[in-house]
């Protein structure tokens, strides 16, 4: 008796060990699957990203060489580097939203009693820039042209604007 007890113990403790090894290598297996798929999920996800970015970011001076060229062929280095120039140009036309009637520049008379402030601006290339503006009721998005001058100041020129209906 004491002989068929320890065998039935063997035997027991032996589909034991036979079922825990298997359930923690498919376990593993599982596991290992499951962060191949997450990490390929994740590049994929990262280079979708990447494209729709690069795609969005085709239009702008930083990834422009011809705008870019346009500048280092110009004869002043303060401003027309074209990396100190975006924050120049951009910093100058946000500056006119301090007019008291709104910004000359959103090409918008001010239609209530709040004025037209331009909130981003894209510089897309060495002469055009898109803005986005409102009055806290009326959006809208306005094309500009900008003009370097020999004096280094910077001159704009409305091109087209659009407001939005409420």
């Amino acid at each position: 008796m004491k002989k068929s007890l320890l065998l039935y113990a063997l035997i027991l403790s032996l589909v034991f060990n036979v079922y825990t090894y298997m359930y923690l290598s498919k376990e593993v297996t599982f596991e290992q699957d499951k962060y191949k798929k997450s990490t390929t999920k994740l590049k994929d996800s990262l280079k979708s990203m990447t494209n729709k970015w690069s795609d969005a970011d085709y239009f702008s001076l930083e990834k422009n060489e011809n705008a870019q060229n346009y500048f280092e062929s110009a004869k002043s280095e303060k401003i027309r580097n074209f990396a100190t120039l975006v924050p120049y140009v951009t910093g100058k036309l946000l500056d006119l939203n301090t007019n008291p009637k709104g910004n000359p520049y959103t090409g918008q008379e001010q239609l209530g009693t709040n004025k037209f402030i331009i909130n981003k601006v894209k510089v897309l290339n060495h002469r055009w820039i898109i803005a986005d503006y409102n009055d806290g009721e009326y959006w809208g998005e306005v094309l500009l042209k900008y003009f370097i001058n020999d004096d280094e100041s910077v001159s704009f020129e409305v091109n087209q604007s659009f407001i939005y209906q409420k």
